[in-house]
């Protein structure tokens, strides 16, 4: 009995060996699988990137998204406000500029400018009073600086106004009566187009029946318009979308408010993008806080267009 257990005992422990050097086999050799497969594996921060992933981190493809992005159409109408004083007597070629959009500017991409954009510019040449053409300045505006980027931009002036006309511009014709909101009073815009409140329609000045756009916050959204008998042009490069003309009409374009101050070139026409203004034999000042439409211009486009007037074109 005892020598019949002893076999028995010992067939089992050769089982219970077999079985732990098969165990053994397996955890050896799936360690090693492992450790192989992990040599072969590159670190994840040098995977090859998928087309989605070279687009994002290749730095020529985000540059040319982001230029992509960064395009504001021809015929986008930018209102700024001047930051700095400028005159014929101390201002010098050379000299930076700067202006700031007053209303949040729509784009056709759904993307905005929003209030505040810096805009920047330059002196281009500057006569000082006292010569037989009178005082002169010429200037550029053309730099947008939008989220922390650089825009390249050509523009042209559509109208100027001092800053007491564009102050008047937003007051009230009436006396706002007991419990009337003064949001909803109806104010004149630089050209003569009326805004009925807040959120109400803007209505012609040539037409008083005829909606041209609708008041917002900050300005308005008008679609401009040429102005019969003169140079004051309607949309360019097919962009008839409504812009931001904050507190000038539809068909504003000019001088407005500014005594002794003309405009000599306003930039549509070569040298496209050159805005010059004149004053007739006095010294020549734009205040800072002077109001000032801009118009995006295509400069491929417009190089190419021939002066064929006098007058300035709009």
């Amino acid at each position: 009995m005892f020598k019949k257990n002893r076999v028995v005992w010992s067939g089992l422990t050769r089982i219970i060996a077999g079985s732990s050097l098969i165990l053994l086999y397996l955890l050896v050799g799936t360690a090693a699988s492992q450790g192989k497969d992990h040599e072969a594996s590159p670190p994840n921060n040098s995977i090859c990137p998928t087309p989605d992933s070279q687009h994002a981190t290749d730095p020529t493809a985000a540059t040319t998204a982001s230029s992509e992005q960064s395009v504001i159409p021809p015929g986008t109408i930018l209102p700024v406000r001047l930051q700095n004083t400028i005159s014929s007597d101390k201002s010098k070629p050379g000299q930076i500029i700067f202006g700031k959009i007053v209303q949040e500017v729509p784009l056709p991409n759904g993307s905005v400018l929003r209030k505040g954009t810096k805009i920047e510019g330059r002196i281009v040449e500057v006569t000082p009073a006292g010569t037989a053409s009178g005082s002169k300045i010429s200037l550029r505006f053309d730099k947008v600086y939008s989220r922390d980027k650089m825009i390249p931009v050509t523009t042209d002036l559509r109208a100027i106004a001092g800053f007491m006309t564009v102050q008047e511009a937003g007051v009230p014709e009436e006396a706002p009566s007991e419990g009337t909101p003064y949001t909803w009073l109806t104010t004149t815009q630089i050209g003569g187009d009326s805004v009925y409140g807040l959120g109400g329609p803007v209505m012609s000045a040539e037409n008083p029946s005829e909606v041209v756009g609708k008041s917002v916050n900050d300005g308005v959204l008008s679609r401009v318009s040429a102005k019969e008998g003169t140079n004051c042009r309607g949309p360019i490069d097919g962009n008839n979308n409504p812009q931001a003309l904050w507190v000038f009409s539809s068909d504003a374009c000019g001088i407005y408010g500014m005594e002794h101050v003309k405009i000599a070139h306003a930039g549509r026409t070569d040298p496209v993008g050159t805005i010059s203004l004149v004053s007739d034999g006095s010294k020549l000042k734009i205040p800072a806080a002077t109001g000032i439409l801009l118009r995006v211009n295509a400069p491929s486009r417009e190089k190419s267009v021939a002066a064929n007037t006098d007058k300035p074109q709009y």
